[in-house]
């Protein structure tokens, strides 16, 4: 028989990834484990995916994305001396999934180092092992935000550094002043920065989502990705884009079309229609996960043997257990017990000993949930 092998890169993300491949949740079972939120895509954007299809805008777009949509994006930049964005600057992509798969594989080869602060989405990892580079883990601080020591002694010949920002899995909000920071240690360097803004409208009060691209000491180095499907409840639709230094832009865009082709063409015209929403139909879903926060910190805080951080944005909990077992260990049991949770080890090192809550769920689900996992993990307040 033909021995048909995998080529060895493969080989190599097989062992080294925990990322799941996610089901739907059984009969009986609610899930807290998927990063979707739970709303329905607004009336408007589907409306205008109907129109655009029934008006014939059925076949291939350019590559790089709609120029009226690339320009809208750009538009929406943060502006600063020197630097007028344009479409050209844009490239729409298949999800932010494309966009950052884009930018690693054009930008790192092998034997290239990769900062990545930890716990962090468990994607950007696999992305520098499919790349050929090296995975550089850097734990965070016990209030999960940077250790900035930690990152100075990390950084020094790195090619990239990877984050998001409100974090997944975390739910932390990384301050200006981090940023700030970040930027005076990069000084001096080539250290290509990516930042992934996916949650950047799900920020929770006393927080404030503040861009790279805001930053003076990062905006020259920072190629910023984002994606529709967070803010706008359009996971399925599989529309993000980037922009950044044009060299990285141009080399993204290459691997982009290679691999993905242009994204579909309806959906481009359903994004524009989505940028066009009035902010009361994003803040409507942003207040309705702002009560889902306040639920889970009731539910977790102040548990024996559970310690959370409460989140700051995104819509996550990560959650530190005190029992002896293994997250992945941890994560099968409750599925026994009818709730699903992502082991906390899928995020790196030190994601060891938590497990991440996705509270984009019903409250009725949630409040089920969170009840299941204090029943196994922790015990009754006092």
């Amino acid at each position: 028989m033909t021995a048909v092998l995998p080529a060895r890169r493969i080989d190599e993300l097989r062992r080294f990834s925990r990322r799941p491949a996610l089901t739907p949740a059984p009969p009986g079972a609610v899930s807290l484990a998927m990063g979707e939120p739970d709303f329905p895509t607004p009336p408007p954007v589907i409306e205008a995916a109907e129109a655009a299809v029934r008006s014939g805008k059925t076949h291939y777009a350019d590559q790089k994305g709609l120029r009226e949509l690339r320009a809208a994006l750009a538009s929406r930049l943060p502006a600063y001396p020197g630097r007028a964005w344009s479409a050209d600057d844009v490239v729409v992509t298949h999800g932010a999934t494309g966009a950052l798969a884009a930018v690693v594989l054009a930008m790192v080869g092998p034997g290239d180092r990769v900062v990545i602060p930890e716990p962090a989405y468990s994607l950007y990892a696999d992305l520098v092992v499919l790349a050929g580079g090296t995975v550089d883990f850097v734990p965070l601080g016990r209030d999960l935000h940077w250790d900035l020591d930690a990152l100075a002694a990390a950084l020094p010949g790195a090619t990239m550094m990877i984050f998001s920002n409100p974090s997944n899995p975390t739910g932390i909000v990384h301050r200006k002043r981090e940023l700030e920071a970040l930027g005076e240690l990069l000084d001096g360097s080539d250290v290509l920065v990516v930042s992934d803004e996916a949650y950047h409208r799900l920020v929770y009060p006393g927080h404030e989502a503040i861009s790279a691209l805001a930053i003076e000491s990062l905006r020259d180095r920072t190629v910023y990705v984002q994606t529709f499907s967070k803010t706008y409840a359009m996971t399925g639709w599989r529309v993000g884009y980037l922009t950044g230094p044009r060299d990285a832009v141009d080399a993204a865009a290459h691997v982009h079309r290679t691999l993905n082709g242009s994204v579909n063409t309806a959906v481009q015209h359903a994004a524009l229609a989505a940028l066009d929403l009035p902010d009361n139909i994003v803040d409507t879903m942003v207040d309705t996960y702002r009560r889902r926060r306040e639920l889970v910190i009731a539910h977790l805080s102040d548990v024996p043997g559970l310690h959370l951080v409460p989140p700051e944005g995104a819509f996550y909990a990560f959650l530190r257990y005190a029992a002896a077992r293994p997250s992945e260990v941890i994560a099968r049991e409750l599925a026994e017990r009818k709730v699903l949770v992502r082991a906390g080890a899928e995020y790196g090192p030190s994601g060891e000993g938590h497990i991440r809550i996705s509270f984009a769920a019903a409250e009725d689900d949630l409040r089920t949930g969170l009840a299941r996992i204090v029943g196994h993990l922790g015990a009754a307040k006092p």
